[in-house]
């Protein structure tokens, strides 16, 4: 087995250290991200876990959080005083002195830990002004004699600087720079990031390239989870359905009752998907220390039964494959007398009855018989979920951990091929129609779906991956692929 690599990530106050080792290791809760200044005032240490060859889990990288150097200009002429024949050998005796345990306690913590890793990411927050407080800094971390490799981190903000850090840190030596966004990484980012370590390393360069590689695998492997989440979500939101006693529904007020209960349902049912998603890319629903995206507080914005988006979406849906439409009396007969979504004005539900089969017709005729009404969610509320789910889910593979604001992703249009695999999904999910059993009513119930259920979530998973696919391939500058490596 490798020996853990031991990296310290260090930089000046609000730099984004603690936001960029919560992206490399999808940890929400690791350390405390904040605009407050110095939130990080002790060393923090967090593994990147990877697996050795007998596939056990093992630390490939032990980071250490440091925290930011606050008067880099004053403790760097106090070093130059003490005695020693060469520059580590004056940080060792600054951290056997008093002033290391004093005023210097910030930046002691930082060059004590410097001596004691194989290596650094020097994090700087490029929209700073390039001050002479940060020579000093550079000064006193090469002081330490350990190889530095600089991480410019939001360089995608219209305030960035980057020009002027590069010139400094090529002044100071310093010419393997890696670019990273925080807020919102470039694809493939976190691989290269280990990639060019390996230049300054070349004693762990094959342990580098084997992390990079596990990275690639991990976000292939989030990928298709993530799909299979949405996917859940829509063959469960084709099984959900409430029997209502035809008397209430003869009742205004009641029939408004059910229909509201129905639509706070779905949204619920949506919102669980959501929360998912959020956790397997290492975020946390209403995290107050990060600015979320919309999702993450809730359905800002977003209304699956807004008449306008329904009819778009009933237009796509009509355009963009052959699934046919029922118009009239057959969307009457498909929720049972009662259309939830954009109702007879959207030409009925995409597919129709007739495309589902005489076994939900059977029995939504049975139900009559029996004095109860039906009621599901059409297709094209449906598809919205799925279209909405989908683009936060490609908003998320972009997404690190340092976004301080709202991203509008969430209302990018979908491209046709894209849009033609989320149509393909939801037909794939259409036999869910006749099995209510396949919507959970409780936190043990999806332990005990049957085959049947899980080969339906299984093919609609393959089309949500190929619209996922899609939507990725035709995003500007974005390659096909989550685990395809991009400078």
């Amino acid at each position: 087995m490798r020996e853990t690599l031991h990296i310290a990530v260090v930089g000046h106050t609000n730099a984004g250290k603690t936001s960029l080792l919560r992206t490399l290791t999808r940890r929400a809760d690791f350390g405390e991200v904040s605009e407050r200044p110095g939130t990080t005032r002790h060393v923090e240490a967090i593994d990147l876990r990877t697996e050795d060859a007998q596939g056990r889990p093992h630390a490939a990288v032990r980071f250490y959080d440091t925290p930011g150097l606050e008067d880099a200009v004053t403790l760097l002429a106090h070093v130059a005083q003490l005695p020693g024949a060469t520059r580590p050998e004056r940080i060792r005796a600054f951290l056997a002195g008093p002033e290391a345990h004093g005023v210097f306690e910030q930046e002691a913590k930082v060059l004590r830990q410097m001596l004691a890793v194989d290596a650094a990411f020097l994090v700087i927050d490029t929209r700073e002004p390039v001050l002479p407080k940060y020579h000093a800094e550079l000064e006193l971390l090469g002081s330490c004699a350990r190889p530095v490799m600089p991480v410019l981190n939001f360089v995608r903000d219209g305030a960035s600087r980057e020009a002027a850090w590069r010139a400094l840190l090529s002044d100071a030596g310093l010419h393997a720079v890696v670019r990273f966004d925080a807020a919102a990484p470039f694809t493939g980012a976190e691989r290269e990031l280990f990639h060019d370590l390996g230049t300054l390393l070349p004693a762990h360069r094959e342990a580098l390239r084997d992390v990079a590689a596990h990275l690639a695998r991990e976000a292939q492997a989030r990928r298709q989870a993530a799909c299979r989440v949405l996917a859940a979500s829509l063959v469960e939101g084709a099984a959900l359905r409430r029997r209502v006693p035809e008397a209430l529904m003869q009742q205004p007020a009641q029939r408004d009752a059910q229909v509201a209960a129905l639509r706070a349902q779905i949204h619920a049912h949506a919102q669980r998907a959501v929360d998912a998603l959020l956790a397997l890319h290492g975020f946390r629903a209403g995290d107050a220390a990060e600015a979320p995206l919309p999702a993450l507080q809730g359905r800002e914005g977003m209304d699956l039964f807004d008449p306008e988006a329904l009819r778009q979406t009933g237009v796509r849906l009509g355009q963009g494959a052959a699934v046919g439409a029922a118009v009239g009396a057959a969307a009457d007969l498909a929720v049972a007398g009662l259309s939830l979504g954009a109702g007879m004005a959207l030409g009925g539900l995409i597919g129709g009855t007739l495309a589902q089969g005489w076994g939900p017709l059977g029995r939504r005729l049975q139900s009559r018989w029996q004095g109860l009404r039906e009621l599901q969610v059409e297709d094209p509320a449906l598809y919205l979920m799925a279209d909405w789910q989908l683009r936060l889910l490609l908003a998320l593979e972009q997404r690190g951990h340092g976004a301080t604001a709202r991203t509008d992703g969430s209302r990018a249009a979908l491209p046709p091929e894209a849009a033609r695999a989320l149509v393909a999904a939801l037909a794939a999910a259409r036999p869910a129609r006749s099995q209510p059993g396949w919507f959970p009513e409780g936190p043990d119930s999806a332990a005990r779906m049957p085959a049947a259920r899980e080969r339906c979530v299984d093919e609609v998973a393959a089309h949500v991956q190929a619209a996922a696919q899609a939507a990725a391939s035709a995003a500007p500058g974005a390659p096909s692929s989550p685990a395809a490596p991009s400078r």
